[in-house]
């Protein structure tokens, strides 16, 4: 039987979503998956350019808490495990 974190009341919700993401991945094509991803949320990142236009301040799958390096602005991007992909840019 799996342990959970009960004191993180995220972590079910979080782990159900992971697999969520992770499950609608269609290829293993890079450029196919970033296709896909742009199509259902507009601009995409892999991890390079990720660290080009944010600073990371935390991951918790299927997040990532960054800010913004152009605007100052915070917030969350979500990602896929394979292949990398962080989208879903949401300021806070």
């Amino acid at each position: 039987m799996k342990q959970y974190d009960r004191s993180d009341p995220t972590e079910i919700p979080r782990r159900i979503m992971v697999a969520a993401i992770n499950s609608s991945v269609e290829s293993d094509s890079k450029d196919d998956e970033r296709k896909r991803l742009e199509e259902e949320y507009g601009q995409v990142w892999d991890t390079s350019e990720l660290s080009q236009d944010f600073v990371v301040e935390g991951f918790m799958a299927p997040y990532v808490v960054a800010t913004h390096k152009g605007t100052r602005e915070r917030g969350t991007l979500q990602f896929q495990h394979m292949p990398r992909f962080y989208f879903n840019w949401r300021a806070n």
